[in-house]
């Protein structure tokens, strides 16, 4: 068995990528797996272990590998793929490596990859189609979706009417990038691509991992995400540490814990999700949770979340690498 680290591609979430396959090949060597660098333009590199983990401050710097392309698409390189029976780590984050374009190019040639499949990645990918699969089992702020300027205008009025605050979303994408907090008499932001306005939710939020290690989904300790005032987690609280403050395992009761983990593992089938999964939420008062999105790709950082949530259990990061791997190869992949 090869296992071929994935990262890379187009999305603005690329930087994320990086970091994560930095992570990802640090913990399968020895020996090293091969790694693949998708650019931004769509050509495939075979890249040196070392050198990937030669580059620094990922997470602001483009990755610019030293080597020329082998391939000039993703495509013609699963074509020609270079060893027998590989199993692909997909380390993608957000664009064409998670909204299930990759998945499927993948099912298409009966290619062995870990994380959820074509069908499941695009439905969470979709924040409104995740919401309307989710909505039966787990509670959802209300909201609307807004195709072009003119119509976010009117959402934005519309749920102001009703609440105090909105967020818009992009409909697809993540790492908190476009993010938008907006009230009464705040300037609606000019965008080019879909929205989803939503309800502002005050109180904690929560985020959850599921893992799938080959006997059914479980959940994992919850991690409670603080801001700082004037802060929210976005892409610099995330990555960057600005604001923000990540409690493993989160200092809640007992009644809420189980309350999120349960929301989580629900939105993970409802998704039909395989593999892992972290789903974001918000718990209001009480032991009542409300579903905010789920990634089927989440970040596998030195410090993301799910990293952190493994290690609280006592799951190493490799054997939980090497469980995906093998999941991954157990699957039958329809061509």
């Amino acid at each position: 068995m090869t296992a071929i680290v994935l990262f890379g591609g187009a999305s603005d979430e690329r930087h994320v990528s990086v970091a994560s396959a930095q992570n990802v090949a640090r913990a399968l060597s020895p020996p090293p797996p091969l790694c693949w660098f998708w650019t931004p333009e769509g050509a495939v590199h075979d890249v040196g272990p070392a050198e990937l983990l030669a580059h620094q401050r990922a997470f602001e710097i483009d990755y610019r590998p030293s080597r020329p392309a082998i391939w000039p698409t993703l495509e013609q390189a699963l074509d020609t793929l270079p060893v027998d029976d590989p199993v692909f780590v997909l380390a993608l984050h957000g664009g064409e490596g998670e909204d299930g374009t990759v998945q499927r190019m993948m099912e298409r040639r009966g290619i062995a990859f870990t994380g959820s499949g074509s069908a499941a990645s695009a439905a969470a990918f979709d924040k409104e189609r995740a919401r309307q699969l989710v909505e039966n089992r787990v509670p959802v702020a209300e909201s609307r979706v807004a195709r072009d300027p003119r119509q976010i205008e009117d959402a934005v009025r519309d749920l102001l009417a009703r609440h105090e605050r909105v967020v818009l979303k992009p409909v697809a994408g993540g790492s908190s990038r476009g993010l938008f907090f907006l009230g009464r008499g705040n300037a609606v932001p000019n965008v080019s691509v879909p929205y989803i306005v939503e309800q502002f939710l005050a109180g904690r939020e929560l985020t959850v991992g599921v893992v799938d290690q080959g006997d059914g989904p479980f959940a994992l300790p919850v991690i409670e995400i603080e801001t700082d005032p004037g802060f929210t987690f976005d892409y610099a609280g995330k990555y960057l540490g600005t604001g923000t403050r990540e409690i493993c395992p989160a200092k809640i009761p007992g009644g809420l814990r189980d309350a999120a983990q349960h929301a989580a593992v629900a939105a993970h089938a409802a998704l039909g999700c395989r593999g892992y999964s972290r789903t974001d939420l918000i718990a209001t008062g009480g032991d009542e949770v409300y579903f905010l999105e789920l990634n089927t790709l989440p970040g596998l950082t030195t410090s993301s979340l799910v990293p952190q949530e493994l290690a609280e259990v006592g799951i190493g990061f490799r054997a939980f690498l090497e469980r995906q791997i093998e999941l991954a190869r157990s699957v039958h992949i329809p061509r």
